[in-house]
Protein backbone atom coordinates (compact mmCIF):
# COMPACT_ATOMS: atom_id res chain seq x y z
CA UNK A 1 0.00 0.00 0.00
CA UNK A 2 1.51 3.61 -0.85
CA UNK A 3 0.35 6.86 -0.57
CA UNK A 4 0.29 9.84 -3.02
CA UNK A 5 -1.23 12.69 -1.87
CA UNK A 6 -4.66 12.11 -1.07
CA UNK A 7 -4.75 8.75 -2.52
CA UNK A 8 -3.91 5.10 -1.67
CA UNK A 9 -2.85 2.92 -4.52
CA UNK A 10 -2.94 -0.83 -3.60
CA UNK A 11 -1.27 -3.82 -5.80
CA UNK A 12 -3.24 -6.42 -4.59
CA UNK A 13 -5.25 -9.17 -6.24
CA UNK A 14 -8.82 -8.08 -6.14
CA UNK A 15 -11.38 -10.56 -4.80
CA UNK A 16 -14.79 -11.23 -5.97
CA UNK A 17 -16.28 -8.45 -3.88
CA UNK A 18 -13.71 -5.68 -5.29
CA UNK A 19 -14.05 -6.65 -8.94
CA UNK A 20 -18.31 -5.82 -8.05
CA UNK A 21 -17.45 -2.71 -6.24
CA UNK A 22 -15.17 -1.40 -9.57
CA UNK A 23 -17.97 -2.69 -11.40
CA UNK A 24 -20.89 -0.71 -9.72
CA UNK A 25 -19.11 2.47 -8.98
CA UNK A 26 -17.77 2.40 -12.72
CA UNK A 27 -21.69 2.87 -13.87
CA UNK A 28 -22.77 5.06 -11.34
CA UNK A 29 -19.62 7.18 -11.73
CA UNK A 30 -21.25 8.24 -15.33
CA UNK A 31 -24.09 10.27 -13.01
CA UNK A 32 -23.32 11.22 -10.12
CA UNK A 33 -20.19 11.36 -7.81
CA UNK A 34 -20.18 8.80 -5.00
CA UNK A 35 -18.18 7.85 -1.81
CA UNK A 36 -18.10 4.60 -0.76
CA UNK A 37 -18.48 4.40 3.50
CA UNK A 38 -18.68 2.03 6.50
CA UNK A 39 -17.98 -1.78 6.43
CA UNK A 40 -16.68 -2.02 3.36
CA UNK A 41 -13.66 0.42 3.20
CA UNK A 42 -12.16 -1.58 5.92
CA UNK A 43 -12.17 -4.82 4.05
CA UNK A 44 -11.12 -3.38 1.24
CA UNK A 45 -7.86 -2.09 3.04
CA UNK A 46 -7.46 -5.35 3.71
CA UNK A 47 -9.26 -6.51 6.65
CA UNK A 48 -10.46 -9.94 7.34
CA UNK A 49 -14.10 -9.72 7.32
CA UNK A 50 -17.07 -10.32 5.32
CA UNK A 51 -20.40 -7.65 4.48
CA UNK A 52 -23.54 -8.07 3.13
CA UNK A 53 -23.62 -4.70 1.54
CA UNK A 54 -21.28 -1.90 0.25
CA UNK A 55 -22.77 1.60 1.48
CA UNK A 56 -22.39 4.38 -1.15
CA UNK A 57 -23.33 7.93 -0.25
CA UNK A 58 -24.52 9.49 -4.03
CA UNK A 59 -25.19 13.09 -4.91
CA UNK A 60 -27.60 12.77 -7.75
CA UNK A 61 -28.40 16.04 -9.41
CA UNK A 62 -32.17 15.78 -10.44
CA UNK A 63 -34.58 13.23 -11.08
CA UNK A 64 -33.90 12.38 -15.06
CA UNK A 65 -30.21 12.03 -14.28
CA UNK A 66 -31.28 9.44 -11.57
CA UNK A 67 -33.49 7.91 -14.06
CA UNK A 68 -30.80 7.08 -16.56
CA UNK A 69 -28.15 5.72 -13.53
CA UNK A 70 -31.25 3.51 -12.60
CA UNK A 71 -31.63 2.51 -16.13
CA UNK A 72 -28.15 2.03 -16.75
CA UNK A 73 -27.66 -0.69 -13.78
CA UNK A 74 -31.17 -2.10 -15.01
CA UNK A 75 -29.05 -2.88 -18.37
CA UNK A 76 -26.30 -4.15 -16.96
CA UNK A 77 -27.69 -6.78 -14.85
CA UNK A 78 -28.76 -5.59 -11.63
CA UNK A 79 -32.11 -5.09 -9.87
CA UNK A 80 -33.27 -2.87 -7.20
CA UNK A 81 -34.37 -4.83 -4.53
CA UNK A 82 -36.71 -2.64 -1.79
CA UNK A 83 -38.23 -0.16 -4.86
CA UNK A 84 -40.34 -1.96 -7.76
CA UNK A 85 -39.97 1.24 -10.34
CA UNK A 86 -37.36 4.04 -10.87
CA UNK A 87 -40.36 6.67 -9.84
CA UNK A 88 -40.46 4.57 -6.32
CA UNK A 89 -37.01 4.27 -6.03
CA UNK A 90 -35.90 8.27 -6.48
CA UNK A 91 -39.19 8.73 -4.21
CA UNK A 92 -37.51 6.79 -1.36
CA UNK A 93 -33.90 8.76 -2.22
CA UNK A 94 -35.88 12.09 -1.65
CA UNK A 95 -37.42 10.63 1.48
CA UNK A 96 -34.05 9.88 3.03
CA UNK A 97 -34.89 5.93 2.49
CA UNK A 98 -31.89 4.07 1.52
CA UNK A 99 -32.10 2.24 -2.15
CA UNK A 100 -30.44 -1.28 -2.71
CA UNK A 101 -29.10 -2.59 -5.74
CA UNK A 102 -27.62 -6.76 -6.59
CA UNK A 103 -27.27 -8.40 -9.17
CA UNK A 104 -29.97 -10.46 -11.03
CA UNK A 105 -31.32 -13.46 -8.99
CA UNK A 106 -29.20 -12.38 -5.98
CA UNK A 107 -29.44 -10.58 -2.41
CA UNK A 108 -26.04 -10.71 -1.36
CA UNK A 109 -23.69 -8.43 -2.01
CA UNK A 110 -25.92 -5.53 -2.94
CA UNK A 111 -25.27 -2.13 -2.97
CA UNK A 112 -26.82 0.10 -0.64
CA UNK A 113 -27.67 3.67 -1.80
CA UNK A 114 -27.65 6.54 0.20
CA UNK A 115 -28.38 10.40 -0.82
CA UNK A 116 -26.36 12.56 1.47
CA UNK A 117 -28.22 14.27 4.04
CA UNK A 118 -26.38 16.72 6.36
CA UNK A 119 -23.32 18.67 6.05
CA UNK A 120 -21.04 16.04 7.60
CA UNK A 121 -22.25 13.51 4.78
CA UNK A 122 -21.52 15.86 2.14
CA UNK A 123 -18.00 16.72 3.30
CA UNK A 124 -17.83 13.23 2.96
CA UNK A 125 -18.51 13.04 -0.40
CA UNK A 126 -16.54 16.45 -0.91
CA UNK A 127 -13.07 14.96 0.74
CA UNK A 128 -13.29 11.51 -0.67
CA UNK A 129 -10.08 9.36 -0.60
CA UNK A 130 -9.01 7.82 -3.92
CA UNK A 131 -7.75 4.25 -3.84
CA UNK A 132 -6.17 2.92 -6.98
CA UNK A 133 -6.04 -0.54 -7.73
CA UNK A 134 -4.98 -2.71 -10.37
CA UNK A 135 -8.04 -2.37 -12.03
CA UNK A 136 -10.11 0.99 -11.28
CA UNK A 137 -10.09 3.55 -8.83
CA UNK A 138 -13.25 3.02 -5.97
CA UNK A 139 -13.80 6.55 -4.02
CA UNK A 140 -13.58 6.16 -0.11
CA UNK A 141 -14.86 8.38 2.82
CA UNK A 142 -11.69 10.07 4.72
CA UNK A 143 -9.91 7.76 6.80
CA UNK A 144 -10.63 9.73 9.98
CA UNK A 145 -14.07 9.78 8.88
CA UNK A 146 -14.22 6.44 8.95
CA UNK A 147 -12.69 5.81 12.47
CA UNK A 148 -14.72 8.49 14.30
CA UNK A 149 -18.32 7.14 12.33
CA UNK A 150 -17.40 3.71 13.26
CA UNK A 151 -16.12 4.23 17.19
CA UNK A 152 -18.18 7.03 18.46
CA UNK A 153 -21.53 6.85 16.14
CA UNK A 154 -22.14 3.24 15.06
CA UNK A 155 -20.17 1.52 18.04
CA UNK A 156 -21.03 -2.31 17.60
CA UNK A 157 -18.15 -4.64 18.43
CA UNK A 158 -17.66 -4.97 14.59
CA UNK A 159 -17.28 -1.07 14.01
CA UNK A 160 -14.97 -0.45 17.01
CA UNK A 161 -13.19 -3.71 15.18
CA UNK A 162 -13.06 -1.87 11.94
CA UNK A 163 -11.90 1.69 13.45
CA UNK A 164 -9.24 0.15 15.67
CA UNK A 165 -7.50 -1.69 12.32
CA UNK A 166 -8.18 1.56 10.31
CA UNK A 167 -6.29 3.21 12.99
CA UNK A 168 -3.48 0.66 13.41
CA UNK A 169 -2.84 0.79 9.52
CA UNK A 170 -3.07 4.57 9.29
CA UNK A 171 -1.28 5.44 12.70
CA UNK A 172 1.16 7.23 11.20
CA UNK A 173 -0.27 9.08 8.41
CA UNK A 174 -4.32 10.04 10.40
CA UNK A 175 -4.92 13.47 11.54
CA UNK A 176 -5.71 12.78 15.66
CA UNK A 177 -7.51 16.08 15.39
CA UNK A 178 -10.25 15.20 12.72
CA UNK A 179 -11.17 12.09 14.06
CA UNK A 180 -12.20 14.31 17.27
CA UNK A 181 -13.43 17.07 15.30
CA UNK A 182 -15.86 14.52 13.79
CA UNK A 183 -16.18 12.74 16.72
CA UNK A 184 -18.50 16.08 17.80
CA UNK A 185 -20.07 16.59 14.71
CA UNK A 186 -21.02 12.94 15.43
CA UNK A 187 -22.80 13.52 18.77
CA UNK A 188 -24.71 16.52 17.53
CA UNK A 189 -27.08 13.89 15.02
Amino acid sequence: MRFIGNKIKIDKTLNQLDKEVLEFTKIISRYANYVIVSGYVAILLGRSRTTEDVDIFVDIKNKKTFENMYKALLKKGYWCLNAGDVKRAYTYLQEGISIRFAKKNLVIPNFEIKIPKDKLDRETLRNATDVVLPKGKIKIAPIEMQIAFKRYYLKSPKDIEDAYYLEELFKKKINKEKILKYKKELEGK
